[in-house]
């Protein structure tokens, strides 16, 4: 027996029975209490799993209880479920059997247990409507059971899977074409957490994507674990499914929108440092040449002087240009969006640079046939493909003409505009991080200022949009937009 005042005080409380798991695999203790409550003497019956599940045990929950029993032992997923065990007198009771994990309060054991609380029916309740309360509590929180049974090569759906993946009732699934019920970048993912409970019983609890018989793509929270026989075999698997997409879409939105406010927090800071840094840098120069003027009595020494001021005046007149491209981006995006189709945004900007393509024997490839036109500020969209262009040519490899290549398509929903080269490249090792940071350049152009990456990033961000960029040295950039 157990030496712990709060597992005698649960016992004592609440008239529970129980079993002590060992490390033997064939050996339960069964308690006092659990024989009591059956009405046998501890001499009258075995107390082993095999002769439980087969004198015991009621054929309708033999099943569910020996998955959960070997999962518990072999995985240690704590369980809880309904069971109804025979007595002495031939009369079935009901039990709510549960383990460690599953009480109410801590026991502190240092075994694994399984209890058995004995739940007093009232005359007029009936355990028959049990598969009621379970199609109604499926019903309300949007959760299907399924099976697959390895024997029979067979899958199994309830009533309110069938429902949830939006097929008819006598709707037969396919084990062969079981990947199609998952969205293709999900697919890999199902394949693993099923191999891996096929193969070792590890279950598994996982967000995924399914696709319903109306190519409905949502989110759904899978659990699975793997089914046992009598020789402790792993027979199939069974779970359930839960639609989950509302809150995982606004889990996903939410997430978005921090990342956003991320990163204009992070804009905000850099055009603080940029305010801060290079308008002070400038102003500080022009006191200082000021004060010089001021001091020398030499004209030709003032005139030099002022040649000089002459330059910083341009260089601040830059930069504040720059900023206020900057503001103008954030002040704009509220303009109303048009239908813009690609071909002719692009055709303004080849129009626009045509002598630098025809110069560069640049070629500028596309492929709209995925995506035509979309909503956009059309300013934004000749913009965002002005500087990507122009920065192919600019940093092309010096052993080949220059290649762009635009591919606009849509993708589970989601509008993308693909911008690819074959120039120097980035290393992104080196760089990655400051892409499309403003003054941030990574060649040794002279007409490289580091400002057309950050203005197209802040376009993008200002309508909700995001730019990742994949590059290789000498091989080329591309550069991903997601409308």
């Amino acid at each position: 027996m157990l030496k712990n005042e709060l597992f005698n005080n649960v016992v004592r409380d609440f008239n529970t029975g129980y079993w002590e798991l060992h490390n033997n695999p064939d050996r339960e203790v069964w308690s006092d209490q659990f024989y009591q409550n059956l009405g046998f003497e501890e001499n009258e019956i075995e107390p082993n799993l095999d002769y439980f599940l087969t004198d015991l045990l009621h054929k309708e929950d033999i099943e569910v209880f020996r998955d959960n029993f070997f999962n518990y032992r072999n995985n240690n997923i704590n369980f809880k479920q309904h069971i109804k065990v025979k007595t002495k007198d031939g009369e079935y009771k009901l039990f709510r059997c549960a383990t460690n994990d599953e009480l109410p309060v801590n026991i502190k054991a240092e075994i694994n247990l399984v209890f058995f609380f004995e739940i007093k029916l009232e005359p007029e309740q009936d355990i028959s409507k049990d598969n009621f309360y379970y199609k109604e509590t499926a019903q309300m929180t949007a959760t299907g059971s399924w099976y697959v049974d390895f024997k029979k090569k067979r899958s199994y759906w309830d009533f309110e899977t069938r429902r949830i993946l939006e097929y008819p009732d006598d709707y037969i699934p396919s084990l062969k074409d079981s990947a199609n019920y998952y969205a293709e970048d999900c697919r890999q993912q199902a394949a693993d957490c099923f191999f891996n409970c096929a193969m070792a019983g590890t279950p598994f609890n996982t967000e995924i994507k399914m696709v319903t018989a109306n190519n409905r793509i949502f989110w759904v929270r899978a659990i699975g674990k793997a089914v046992y026989n009598e020789n402790k075999e792993i027979i199939g698997i069974r779970g359930v499914f839960q639609d989950i997409d509302e809150i995982k879409t606004k889990e996903l939105r939410l997430k978005k929108s921090l990342d956003i406010i991320a990163s204009q927090n992070s804009r905000l800071f850099n055009f603080a440092h940029i305010v801060s840094h290079n308008l002070r840098s400038h102003t500080s120069n022009l006191s200082l040449l000021v004060q010089l003027i001021e001091d020398i009595d030499d004209p030709q020494e003032k005139i030099g002087l002022i040649k000089e001021i002459r330059q910083i005046s341009y260089s601040l007149n830059t930069t504040i240009e720059h900023l206020n491209e900057i503001v103008a981006i954030h002040t704009n995006k509220d303009q109303e969006k048009k239908a813009v189709k690609f071909k002719d945004a692009l055709q303004i900007v080849t129009n626009g640079i045509g002598q630098m393509i025809a110069q560069s024997k640049a070629q500028i490839k596309t492929d709209f046939s995925g995506l035509d036109e979309i909503d956009y500020i059309p300013a934004y969209l000749e913009s965002i493909m002005l500087n990507l262009i122009t920065n192919a040519i600019k940093y092309k490899h010096p052993d080949r003409d220059p290649t762009v290549e635009l591919k606009a398509y849509e993708k589970d929903g989601k509008k993308f505009l693909k911008i690819s080269d074959n120039g120097v490249g980035i290393d992104l090792k080196l760089f990655k991080d400051k892409i499309f940071g403003m003054y941030k350049t990574f060649h040794y152009n002279e007409d490289a200022v580091g400002i057309g990456l950050f203005l197209t990033k802040n376009q993008i961000e200002s309508l909700n949009g995001t730019i990742s960029v994949d590059s290789e040295v000498n091989k080329g950039t591309t550069f991903l937009i997601e409308f």
